[in-house]
């Protein structure tokens, strides 16, 4: 069962052809136990992140969340991500940071076409950076390292942009890696649709509910002043009364008094 090793002796024949066959053969299984091994990582994590993900309401805790557990996955040591406005803002908005640098740290906008990240949100295209120099290094309180690979993803739905991942690494990316980042990225933009909808629609009702309490206020004061104007009708319907008694006993009196002068 140990794959590492081979057959290493002199032969000749018959005997040398099953040396060549039996080392295919150990190359073939490594290969293969090799492939299995990455797809179980690669189908594991992606549950994984799934089924965290899964039911989250919260944009800023998704952010937080992804960056917590991605970065170390991959092997990372940076990560940001940037939440895409609305189509008319055209720019990016920080939604959250792993490791951030606190002298310089990430600006908290990116126009599209801005930089790198804007570049990526605006080509819809993964971006890969090698062997980088004269970058912002990797700090801590012990050691300052210098980042040698950085891969900025776009998080896609439906072709629309809905975020972007920049991670930053002291090693080089692998296949698998990178193949996992882009897979990922396919879960993460259906629920970052899913909670902007949610919100959206949460949005909507409350606002409905805001509208339906001023209709239902300004009802109650229509209703109010209705009954003000009921009030003063019937105020001025009994002044009426009396006016109209009034002018009957003046009419009674000057009756009167031309009956004494005749």
């Amino acid at each position: 069962g140990d794959l590492t090793r081979s057959i290493q002796v002199d032969a000749r024949g018959e005997v040398a052809e099953l040396k060549d066959n039996i080392n295919t053969m150990i190359g073939n299984l490594r290969l293969t136990t090799q492939r299995n091994t990455e797809q179980d990582w690669l189908k594991t994590n992606l549950a994984r992140f799934t089924n965290m993900l899964q039911g989250q309401r919260d944009l800023t805790t998704v952010g937080r969340l992804l960056l917590t557990e991605l970065t170390p996955l991959v092997n990372a040591q940076q990560g940001v991500i940037y939440q895409m406005e609305s189509e008319e803002a055209a720019a990016l908005k920080l939604l959250s940071a792993y490791a951030d640098d606190g002298a310089i740290g990430h600006p908290p906008a990116i126009r599209l076409g801005e930089g790198l990240i804007g570049q990526c949100a605006m080509d819809k295209r993964r971006v890969l950076v090698t062997e980088l120099a004269n970058v912002v290094p990797i700090g801590s309180a012990l050691f300052k390292a210098t980042p040698y690979n950085v891969v900025i993803l776009p998080v896609l739905f439906e072709n629309n942009v809905k975020a972007v991942i920049e991670l930053a690494s002291v090693n080089p990316f692998t296949a698998l890696q990178t193949t996992f980042l882009e897979q990922l990225t396919t879960s993460i933009g259906i629920v970052l649709n899913s909670i902007e909808a949610t919100m959206q629609t949460e949005g909507l009702l409350k606002q409905s509910q805001e509208l339906a309490g001023e209709l239902q206020t300004q009802q109650t004061e229509l209703q109010q002043t209705n009954e003000q104007l009921e009030q003063k009708a019937q105020q001025l319907a009994e002044r009426n009364v009396e006016v109209e008694r009034k002018n009957q006993e003046i009419e009674q009196a000057r009756r009167a008094v031309e009956e004494k002068a005749a």
